[in-house]
């Protein structure tokens, strides 16, 4: 008996595989062994009329080990930027460092000239909601907050996953933007299971943000990662519960909510083209977590 396999349930031409056939995972197991109950599965889903990810959104094996080897480079970079970040510090020098190390360690830093961008690193200070581009001029000073978003390529794998610094003695209002956004990512984290949805993790982290008098940026959000810098699914943050795209083991994407103390509008810096700053100039934090879907939960592969 033969089953029909498609490379995303529907949409792309028909793939015929048999249940003795060698799994399309590249696993050296049967289809009837492997992901054949999972694509079954899927499908029904897909006729229920939700969407589903395509082969191509799920990890193998040896993808996944490669994957987790660049996120050892990508953890790395982050725990060294954490340990040396301070005031004083220009966000150039952060650039430096990441390069260094990076390179250092094997890999190449995925920010670099991608679509333009100038720089290894992503250094977004205050009101700057990401993309903040690293200047020998941006001295850190006392009471700033920093986002550090990393991101490594390693034998064609892909990392990334970002964190927030605090240079001193803080402002509470700025010290619980902070703390309450890495709450987020920690509540969505725990509504990463196979067979829910998107929208599950989404509505979890915009409830959280909202019951504490903050906003959730609507244009940008997280994405799938792994074999390319940015990957289907796009991630929403202002998601309901039940919807979005089926979470199935082997599918990786960030959750990386970007918060604002005020209100949610966003303007694009038009010198540059790339640094997103809040319209009304208040602060803005973000945490990124890279995490694969597992049989039973989730994985953070890379923080």
């Amino acid at each position: 008996m033969n089953l029909q396999q498609m490379g995303n349930f529907g949409a792309k031409k028909q793939i015929t595989i048999g249940r003795n056939d060698p799994c399309w995972c590249k696993s050296g197991r049967k289809y009837k062994q492997c992901h054949m109950a999972m694509d079954e599965k899927i499908k029904r889903i897909q006729d229920s009329g939700h969407i589903v990810p395509d082969h191509s959104i799920i990890k193998t094996p040896d993808q996944i080990a490669g994957i987790r080897q660049s996120a050892k480079i990508n953890i790395a970079v982050l725990d060294y930027v954490a340990e040396h970040i301070k005031e004083g510090i220009t966000t150039l020098q952060i650039d430096q460092w990441v390069y260094d190390l990076t390179t250092k360690m094997g890999g190449i830093p995925a920010p670099l000239n991608y679509q333009g961008y100038p720089k290894s690193v992503c250094t977004s200070i205050n009101d700057q909601v990401c993309h903040g581009i690293p200047d020998e001029k941006v001295v850190l000073k006392e009471g700033d907050i920093i986002n550090v978003d990393c991101s490594t390529i390693l034998n064609g794998y892909f990392s990334d996953s970002s964190r927030m610094f605090c240079i001193g003695e803080v402002s509470p209002e700025k010290k619980r933007l902070v703390e309450v956004t890495k709450e987020c990512c920690d509540i969505g984290l725990k509504e990463v299971k196979p067979w829910g949805f998107l929208g599950d993790m989404g509505q979890a982290v915009h409830d959280h943000a909202y019951a504490n008098g903050y906003t959730v940026v609507r244009e940008i959000g997280g994405h799938g990662v792994g074999l390319e810098f940015h990957e289907d699914p796009w991630v929403s943050y202002n998601s309901k519960r039940g919807q979005e795209m089926l979470m199935v083991p082997g599918m990786m994407f960030t959750i990386e909510p970007m918060v604002n103390m005020g209100k949610v509008d966003i303007f694009i810096d038009e010198a540059n083209g790339w640094t997103a700053y809040t319209e009304d100039g208040l602060p803005s934090a973000q945490w990124e977590y890279m995490v694969l879907v597992t049989e039973d939960g989730a994985e953070v592969i890379s923080y």
